[in-house]
Parts: C-alpha cells; sequence; structure tokens
C-alpha cells in the first residue's frame, strides 16, 4: 500500500471515528423508581410463632418423659 493511501485510510477513519463519537448520547439514563415497600407481616405469624411454641412445648414435654 503506498503512503499516500495510507494517510487517506488513517484521515477516514479519524473522520469516521469522531462522528461515531458525537453520535453518542451524553445525557445519563433516568434514575431508577424507589424499590416497591415490603410485604405487611400480618396476624399469621403470631399465629405461627404459637403453634411453633406449643409443638416445641410438647415435643420437650413428651422428650421429657421418656
Amino acid at each position: 500500500m503506498r503512503i499516500q493511501n495510507k494517510k487517506f485510510l488513517t484521515s477516514t477513519l479519524f473522520v469516521l471515528i469522531s462522528f461515531v463519537c458525537l453520535a453518542q448520547d451524553g445525557t445519563p439514563p433516568p434514575p431508577m423508581p424507589p424499590p416497591p415497600p415490603g410485604l405487611p407481616i400480618d396476624g399469621f405469624t403470631t399465629f405461627a410463632l404459637v403453634v411453633g411454641a406449643y409443638f416445641g412445648i410438647k415435643k420437650t414435654i413428651q422428650n421429657s418423659k421418656d
């Protein structure tokens, strides 16, 4: 390849690359929305704790009798 062709190719690539750089959007993306609120903890949790305590105490009493 001759020097003149190399200079032309280099100049053309430089111009094309500068157009690509200008074509990029400079504004940042919008911020993310806030996360949704967590699910409420209802009376089911209290019910589950009471049932778990009942079975735990029952198992402890059965094991202490054996």
